[in-house]
């Protein structure tokens, strides 16, 4: 009884709700029927902010050999065409491209981060969804365990019985042949 209780308890902090279970195969029915599993994406998407989906995009392009290729390429245009054709509008030192990376850099590191966090928080719903689930798992084999064990020990207990009458069939026979 005080093993029910146990599980009882733990079956309550897992599914986060009271329950009312009068005996063990309520409890295993309910941990079968019931979903412990979310899917942490579709839950995570419905939450998403427009900014939040504007920072999802930024953090995968930036993220990405094409930006990083294309930015190299940009940076190589504006050094030339300032070198050559418009020397007056950011010289040699190039102190506009410098002062357009330090924005770009300035904002695109906490839109980054943004995303970064909400990655993370998604990874960590993920690891209780886990958790939950191996949890789950485990209380219902080790239920179905202790009732193969019941099981297989009632059928020794029946072998054991047929096996008596039997012998008591070959007792009595052999008595009346006699």
């Amino acid at each position: 009884m005080e093993n029910k209780n146990a599980k009882e308890k733990i079956v309550r902090q897992l599914i986060n709700q009271n329950i009312d279970i009068e005996n063990e195969q309520e409890l295993i029915e309910m941990l079968i029927n019931e979903p412990i599993a979310i899917d942490v994406d579709k839950v995570n998407s419905e939450k998403l902010k427009f900014g939040d989906k504007i920072a999802d995009a930024l953090t995968k392009v930036a993220g990405s050999w094409t930006f990083i290729i294309g930015f190299c390429v940009f940076l190589m245009i504006w050094m030339i065409l300032n070198n050559t054709i418009l020397k007056e509008v950011d010289p040699y030192p190039f102190i506009l491209l410098n002062l357009i990376l330090s924005c770009l850099a300035a904002l695109q590191a906490p839109i980054i981060m943004m995303s970064q966090n909400r990655e993370a928080k998604k990874d960590s719903l993920r690891s209780k969804n886990d958790y939950k689930t191996d949890l789950k798992s485990e209380l219902i084999l080790e239920i179905l365990h202790n009732q193969m064990s019941e099981i297989i020990s009632n059928q020794k207990k029946i072998m054991k019985s047929l096996e008596k009458k039997e012998i008591e069939c070959d007792t009595d026979e052999n008595k009346r042949l006699f």
